[in-house]
């Protein structure tokens, strides 16, 4: 049995394909490098969603329903006052979301119709409580989200109270565009297994977060920045690098268990670092990022991920470390309930088998004072 079912297919999917040797990611046959440059997360999150780009028509439709569902019910947000102010940004998003579907009428809604709407809903409030757990751990008042900005500016701008720039709220967009879907990983995974049972929508998506929250899957790019404060200057990053090798220490944010290339996310996403700094005027990141990136590449043969280059870019518009993973989860909400959506259609429960390595069931009980 293959350690972690590497390569073991347990299922079929029309959402997302992924082809590790030639360094393709596409979501319903369009190319991440089709999209990336070219959609926006709202299109790219009906393309999931239903299968298809939408016309102008019923973009503008999804548009407006998710703009009109960002608003979360203040009965949340008083109970998210109380969270505790040292709690993991992602153990207050997983309660966060899952408080919502109380206040959720069609919750317990299993129709194709309901999940439909919830699908839209999660996705346009998750985004709302991030922003508003942020605020609410820094001592501010949430910022209640605007109907009038895309889903990557109002998203900045419920952080922070001001709308972005173009280049800021393009560099969030393109973000959430690379990190909406990624076939069956752990998370997705973890979310199918749950709706496969016929659980509603918002436990299978807790699932989900619950998955994303693990180090190994979702809170590497903020290990990324951490090493590169750590060596603070690019003069240090040669010294830093090879000591690392020498303690045979990993460096995050290289190598990935699908891509025996360059992951096709990390192209996107290294434009955007240097752009991002030329903007802000501090290139600093960008710059000890690919110095970086050049050892390990040449001295490893290994490449950057999703999470190096997203390191630099996040940390240079304004997102706070501790942020990076709960933006990946206002991204991933989309790919999750395509996902759930697809299990629904056509479902049947997951329920593998495990490959027995303990004792023969030939053992006897005795009495405790006789072992």
């Amino acid at each position: 049995m293959p350690a972690g079912l590497k390569d073991v297919i347990a299922g079929e999917s029309g959402i997302c394909y992924i082809d590790g040797a030639k360094g393709l990611l596409s979501y319903r046959g369009y190319n991440i490098h089709e999209l990336a440059p070219n959609s926006t997360f709202e299109e790219t999150s009906h393309l999931l969603w239903f299968g298809k780009l939408p016309t102008a028509g019923e973009l503008e439709e999804t548009r407006t329903t998710m703009a009109n569902s960002r608003a979360i019910p203040d009965e949340v947000v008083a109970m998210m006052r109380h969270f505790a102010k040292s709690a993991v940004p992602m153990e207050a998003l997983r309660s966060g979301v899952s408080l919502l579907s109380m206040f959720d009428a069609e919750s317990e809604d299993g129709s194709v119709e309901a999940n439909g709407r919830k699908a839209m809903r999660l996705t346009a409030q998750t985004a709302t409580v991030v922003a508003a757990l942020t605020r609410l751990r820094d001592g501010k008042d949430p910022v209640p989200p605007r109907t009038d900005l895309s889903h990557a500016g109002n998203f900045y701008y419920m952080l922070t109270g001001e709308a972005p720039n173009e280049v800021v709220e393009r560099a969030l967009d393109i973000s959430l565009i690379l990190h909406a879907d990624h076939e069956l990983n752990a998370s997705t995974f973890a979310a199918r297994v749950t709706s496969a049972t016929l659980s509603d929508m918002y436990s299978a998506v807790t699932s989900g977060i619950g998955a994303l929250k693990g180090p190994l899957h979702g809170g590497a790019n903020a290990n990324v920045m951490r090493l590169l404060m750590e060596i603070g200057d690019d003069s240090r990053v040669d010294e830093v690098v090879h000591r690392m090798f020498a303690e045979k220490k990993k460096i995050p944010g290289f190598g990935h268990r699908v891509y025996t290339t360059e992951d096709p996310r990390a192209t996107h996403l290294r434009r955007m670092s240097s752009e991002a700094g030329q903007r802000v005027g501090n290139t600093k990141w960008y710059e000890m990022s690919a110095h970086m990136e050049k050892i390990v590449n040449e001295e490893k043969k290994l490449n950057a991920n999703v999470d190096f280059y997203s390191a630099s870019t996040y940390y240079t518009i304004g997102l706070p470390i501790d942020l990076f993973t709960p933006f990946f989860a206002v991204s991933r909400m989309a790919g999750w309930t395509a996902h759930v959506l697809e299990q629904y259609a056509d479902n049947r429960l997951i329920r593998p088998r495990a490959e027995y390595i303990g004792p023969e069931p030939t053992l006897k009980w005795v009495p405790a004072d006789q072992r």
